[in-house]
């Protein structure tokens, strides 16, 4: 019979509202992150850097892009016979078919594949978190305290712990109580929704817990795990982590690649990232072209400027344009004479020339506020924006866009434009 010592379970089937149009047609996970990385790529490449060679990827919302990334696990090493990658999307079963409603009920509807390689331990990974952890030193650490679960915390500020789940440990570390969102925090070790979970108390509390609805790790199991007098204990990690959640924390997460001593560095020789990269030929800086403090991924042509942004793949930025502060994913053309500032453009997107992007004063936006603020703007994948067009900040714009839809060619700060059909 087949045994691993720990196989990874990675929670990759969120839709990632609040990163807005980015993710209406791809599950956040799928996102590109980079120039040359989709945010998947963190927690798959410190799995095989970790030596856990057998992970089962759970996806539900927009999953194609995921899957066709993910394949059969290449670039990450996890094309193996036994174990590797799989994917694992809800399925239909005789009774009961139900898509995934919680983390931990996703968990559960996958108990079989687990099951398989009779584990010893499992490894709960969320999708959606750009890091680079060594998930072994978590495990020794998990054995050292005899521990049945162990949950991955960080320290953050004392103002900010009321927006996390908030472990509270003895001085041994070992988790006496925990709080959802405190109000009044007593302590300042966060959750990270990374867990080690011995598979017999897992499995155990999955089963115990399944009628729960929206079955979920910080809501159901740990509780239980912990009113059952199981040892917990909360493992501090200390590195770069960022929830890239919402537009303006996956613009920082950016824009920090490129600082001059990037906190967070994709260069290391010791702890690579892996992706799959497409065949593509080497970026090319014409005669007037310009890039400083930037990232500029394969494949892309640049004859404008570019002053401290991400450029994806297969980008073509025209001459006489200016871009600063900016993601630019994947295949997208920008036109000639185009000035764009602080602004989120996704995949495929097609602008033409003379197109001006987050210009004049801010205004709260009037549909979204919380999801397009920070003074970003955010273009959805596929858009068309027409040329000479005078963009605002805080704005979103989706879909294949023609003058008529703006007034006086202008979008005022603010504005949200989504085409019918695109929603």
């Amino acid at each position: 019979m087949i045994k691993k010592e720990m196989i990874a379970m990675l929670l990759a089937g969120g839709q990632g509202s609040r990163l807005g149009v980015l993710t209406s047609k791809v599950a956040k996970p799928a996102v590109s992150f980079g120039g040359k990385y989709r945010i998947i790529d963190f927690p798959l490449s410190n799995c095989i850097n970790s030596g856990v060679d057998t992970v089962g990827v759970l996806t539900q919302y927009q999953p194609l892009r995921l899957n066709s990334h993910i394949g059969i696990g290449i670039p990450w090493d996890l094309d193996r016979n036994i174990g590797g990658v799989s994917v694992l999307p809800p399925y239909e079963k005789i009774g009961n078919t139900d898509w995934y409603t919680g983390t931990a009920n996703a968990i559960f509807q996958n108990i079989d594949y687990m099951d398989s390689f009779n584990p010893e331990y499992v490894l709960i990974l969320s999708g959606d978190h750009i890091y680079k952890m060594d998930y072994e030193v978590m495990l020794d650490f998990h054995k050292e305290k005899g521990a049945e679960a162990t949950i991955a915390v960080m320290p953050v500020p004392m103002e900010e712990a009321k927006r996390f789940g908030i472990m509270i440990t003895d001085e041994d570390r070992k988790i006496t109580d925990f709080e959802e969102k405190p109000e009044n925090p007593r302590s300042n070790l966060a959750s990270m929704g990374i867990y080690i979970f011995n598979w017999k108390t897992l499995k155990e509390a999955l089963i115990t817990n399944q009628e729960q609805p929206g079955l979920d790790f910080g809501k159901h199991i740990i509780p239980y795990c912990h009113d059952k007098g199981c040892p917990l204990y909360a493992y501090e990690f200390n590195g770069y982590w960022k929830d890239v959640g919402t537009l303006h924390s996956y613009w920082e997460a950016n824009m920090e690649l490129i600082d001059i001593v990037p906190e967070f560095n994709l260069y290391e020789e010791y702890w690579k990232i892996y992706t799959r990269s497409e065949i593509l030929p080497p970026q090319y800086l014409s005669d007037t072209g310009f890039a400083e403090k930037s990232i500029i991924g394969e494949g892309s042509a640049v004859y404008g400027q570019v002053y401290n942004s991400v450029i994806g793949c297969g980008v073509t930025i025209g001459e006489g344009t200016v871009i600063r502060d900016s993601i630019i994913m994947n295949h997208t053309t920008i036109g000639n004479n185009c000035e764009i500032n602080k602004s989120i453009i996704a995949e495929d997107v097609e602008i033409k020339d003379s197109v001006k992007m987050g210009m004049g004063e801010e205004a709260e936006n009037e549909t979204d506020p919380h999801i397009y603020n920070s003074g970003l703007v955010c273009i959805g994948e596929k858009s068309i924006i027409p040329e000479g067009i005078t963009i605002g900040k805080n704005v979103c714009i989706f879909g294949q866009t023609t003058v008529d839809d703006y007034q006086d060619k202008m979008l005022a700060s603010g504005k949200t434009l989504v085409k019918a059909g695109d929603k």
